[in-house]
């Protein structure tokens, strides 16, 4: 396990809580049953490979199924409302993503409070992002672009899978530490901009480390920096977004389980010691590597700081921009 992936202010404290997982509690009698595992995101796709191998390996351990209920729908929020809303006895988690963080400065009103109906258990993986630009644009590095979009005010466009995405806020978080204005054009998901700036509808897109790394080789994009604390072992030669000049320049794609608040104390420390275990084992640390992710683990008190440090992050990058949804 490495706590260096998530770097920036929540990095020592991670540290701390990877390298000394929770001692194992034992709740007389659970699990007794099948535990439910929501998944806020639709089947097929990666997020969901995410919860159903994690799932898999939490049941081999546990000696319980652990049922995947897709309920993909408002950005995340919904399989996360009804998680909130589920009896708080250990037999309901749900598998969240940035949008947890990002939900309460973009919505006016939610149907419930991420941080007051939801208890922590751990993080679980996060997928570094990549800033990348059509081979187009006479730009080979970070500050050569951010040169760029200066001399040309509202020239430039940036693509992301929509409103308050966590791409969509990535190029906005860059247009504020860069004091560039750049043009966002909407798609229908992260992929379909991927698509849109290699066909040279838009400039540039910040996406995950896995869709972009058979583009970057195949020499179908130009990557200009990782959104991470550290250079990846896939792109070494890739500087970081600071080591390219925008100090702070950091998104990258976390997850995390959940469960409704209330839940008791030692069925909460019981699935994290689970948790702790399972993402250590090789087989299931290979297979999410396979794909792009990397596992992670935190206790819960270290996954509820870093989700109120996310918060608070993302806050003054939506209110900065003036990010509204229609």
């Amino acid at each position: 396990m490495r706590s260096k992936t998530f770097g920036w202010r929540g990095s020592a404290v991670l540290l701390a809580c990877v390298l000394t997982p929770p001692a194992l509690a034992q709740p007389a009698g659970y699990p007794s049953k099948p535990i439910r595992f929501i998944l806020p995101f639709p089947p097929g796709g990666p997020t969901d490979l995410l919860g159903r191998a994690i799932g898999q390996k939490l049941a081999a351990q546990m000696g319980q199924p652990v049922i995947a209920d897709n309920r993909p729908g408002a950005g995340g929020n919904l399989g996360a409302e009804l998680a909130s809303k589920a009896p708080p006895d250990g037999y309901t988690i749900v598998l969240c993503a940035p949008s947890l963080a990002i939900s309460p400065s973009l919505y006016a009103k939610m149907n419930y409070d991420p941080v007051k109906d939801l208890a922590p258990i751990s993080l679980v993986a996060v997928i570094p992002n990549v800033l990348l630009v059509h081979p187009s644009v006479p730009a080979k590095t970070l500050k050569e672009f951010v040169a760029l979009a200066r001399a040309n005010p509202g020239k430039l466009n940036f693509g992301s899978g929509g409103i308050g995405t966590s791409n969509h806020l990535g190029s906005e978080m860059l247009k504020g530490l860069a004091k560039v204005n750049m043009v966002h054009v909407p798609f229908k998901g992260s992929n379909e901009a991927m698509v849109g700036m290699m066909g040279g509808h838009v400039d540039s897109v910040v996406i995950g480390v896995p869709a972009a790394l058979p583009q970057i080789n195949g020499g179908k994009v130009r990557a200009l920096a990782v959104l991470s604390p550290q250079r990846l072992p896939q792109l070494p030669n890739l500087p970081t977004g600071a080591e390219a000049g925008v100090a702070g320049f950091e998104v990258q794609t976390w997850y995390g389980i959940l469960a409704p608040a209330a839940t008791p104390r030692d069925i909460i420390m019981r699935l994290n010691s689970e948790l702790v275990k399972a993402l250590a084992a090789p087989d299931l640390k290979e297979r999410l590597q396979s794909v792009g992710f990397e596992p992670m683990t935190a206790t819960p008190e270290q996954f509820a700081e870093y989700i109120k440090l996310e918060t608070v992050r993302w806050a003054k990058v939506i209110k900065d921009a003036n990010v509204k949804v229609e």
